[in-house]
């Protein structure tokens, strides 16, 4: 008996925009996530999970939960009927650890395929390492160092370096199986770790480079951080910390009871009883890898699974300028794209690196995204808007970038209250350049209004002796007072004298 028709098999080659979805069937959470289409930075429509602990107890028993195969069947028919109801052309259920150990594994697969008519597929702990490794990379692409995503029942570790994976290991020790074997006994739990830990042999090659974490229970540890640290951004994707500072915080951490715990983030109550383990188990990896620093990336097994199924030309893509290109085509007014904004600014920032460029580039896209705001607000919701963007390929450093030029090209001021929290996370020098940047896209709107075909008229130049806005001559009518105005602050922020010229 179905809930309807199947879905089809597989994940879409056509239509980049058709709705895909994936059901992730882990140890200790099932999540349906909905993204917009099969791309290189797929936004996710819907994002929801159940705390339905399969895989506890099957260390002792080696069967799944009986009360997380009710609850874990139930709420995937209700997955699959929020599915159809949403329009998803295809949907993919892959199943992790708990079902391919356990010995009634089979058997839940065959009752969810028989009730609602979807094929699972039940990945091998090395193709999840895997797909885990290749949704780090999709959403940071110059990854180097090690991935590691803890599940309920098992962590993987797969090398990383030059954009590619290298072989994979996965390991039974996930907090919730940690659980079942050591009970309340934290040396039986270590011993347990060590014990798995001596067959990776091949951490120390990565010293010195970056770990990086994906899983719930590791998310649970970079909120409990932001949060003692007072950090100004919430958002998971990036966020990183130094070895010795987080060497310190998984010993202050250690010393916490669990009423403590609670008093200091707003972390799940169930998801709070993996902090302890994976908090040791992180432990236990620094240790063994001597990491520069641990990063967090919130792409995991479900974007590699949507990576993998790209031809190989839009893995490719920049991630963020992919985004960027998306947001921008959804919100654009007269055609102006960003791509020709970017080269008309590319005289004056001509020092800049690949990467200042890319951040410039990206700001470029998304400077005609705020044009539907409330005057008053416009520069405000730009600059939080970029900030939070939801998408990956990007540092913290460099959203505040992204957003403090797109905060300047809706005339917001330098010293606006609401750029002062995030202040901490760029230099001062970073943040007047990003400043003059965001100015810069100011004037290219000013004398363009947003078309294209205007701003193909005209040209900005660095000079020796100073920044010259370039017209015809039978555009002058075109600089007018408020281009000069806002070339004159571009000038004032750069330090250098600004004026417009004509030429026939």
């Amino acid at each position: 008996m179905t809930d309807g028709p199947a879905f089809p098999g597989g994940l879409p080659a056509g239509d980049p925009n058709a709705r895909v979805a994936v059901i992730d069937v882990g140890s200790n959470s099932i999540r349906l996530v909905v993204f917009d289409g099969l791309k290189r930075s797929p936004l996710a429509l819907f994002n929801e999970k159940v705390m339905c602990g399969l895989g506890r107890g099957l260390e002792r028993t080696g069967r799944l939960s009986p009360e997380g195969t009710v609850q874990g069947l139930e709420n995937m028919r209700r997955f699959v009927r929020l599915a159809r109801l949403m329009g998803v052309g295809r949907l993919d259920v892959l199943a992790t650890a708990a079902v391919r150990e356990a010995e009634d594994g089979p058997a839940f697969v065959a009752a969810f395929e028989d009730q609602c008519g979807v094929p699972v597929r039940v990945i091998s702990g090395v193709e999840e390492a895997a797909l885990s490794a290749g949704g780090v990379l999709s959403g940071i692409p110059d990854a180097a160092g090690v991935m590691g995503d803890l599940g309920g029942g098992s962590v993987e570790l797969v090398p990383l370096l030059n954009g590619m994976a290298g072989p994979g290991i996965s390991l039974p020790i996930g907090p919730l199986r940690l659980a079942d074997a050591a009970g309340d006994s934290p040396k039986k739990a270590r011993d347990l770790v060590d014990a798995a830990m001596a067959r990776v042999d091949w951490l120390s090659q990565h010293r010195g480079r970056n770990l990086y974490l994906v899983g719930g229970a590791w998310r649970a540890l970079a909120r409990i951080h932001m949060d003692v640290s007072r950090y100004p951004l919430h958002i998971i994707h990036h966020y990183s910390i130094d070895r010795p500072a987080a060497d310190a915080f998984l010993r202050e951490l250690a010393k916490l009871n669990r009423k403590a715990l609670e008093k200091l983030t707003g972390v799940s109550r169930r998801r709070l009883d993996s902090v302890p383990n994976a908090a040791m188990l992180l432990g236990r990896i620094i240790e063994a890898m001597v990491p520069a620093r641990i990063v967090f990336s919130a792409t995991g097994l479900r974007e590699g699974h949507i990576f993998a199924a790209l031809d190989e030309e839009t893995r490719r893509l920049d991630p963020l300028l992919a985004a960027c290109r998306s947001i921008a085509a959804r919100g654009r007014r007269f055609g102006a794209d960003g791509e020709d904004l970017v080269a008309w600014t590319d005289s004056l920032f001509a020092a800049d690196p690949p990467a200042l460029r890319r951040m410039r580039h990206a700001a470029a896209l998304l400077s005609d995204s705020a044009w539907n705001e409330h005057p008053d607000y416009r520069a405000e919701h730009a600059f939080l808007g970029a900030l939070r963007l939801p998408h990956g390929g990007l540092d913290h450093r460099g959203r505040l970038l992204v957003a403090t030029m797109l905060h300047a090209r809706y005339g917001g001021e330098a010293t606006a209250p609401v750029l002062a929290p995030y202040a901490r996370l760029a230099s001062d020098g970073e943040r007047l350049w990003a400043q003059a940047v965001g100015l810069a896209l100011r004037v290219g709107y000013t004398v363009s209004g947003g078309s294209p075909m205007a701003l193909a008229r005209t040209r900005l130049e660095l000079t020796p002796a100073g920044i010259r806005l370039v017209l015809l001559r039978d555009d002058e009518v075109m600089a007018g007072e408020a281009v000069r105005r806002r070339l004159e602050a571009l000038g004032r922020a750069l330090g250098l004298p600004a004026k417009v010229a004509f030429e026939e």
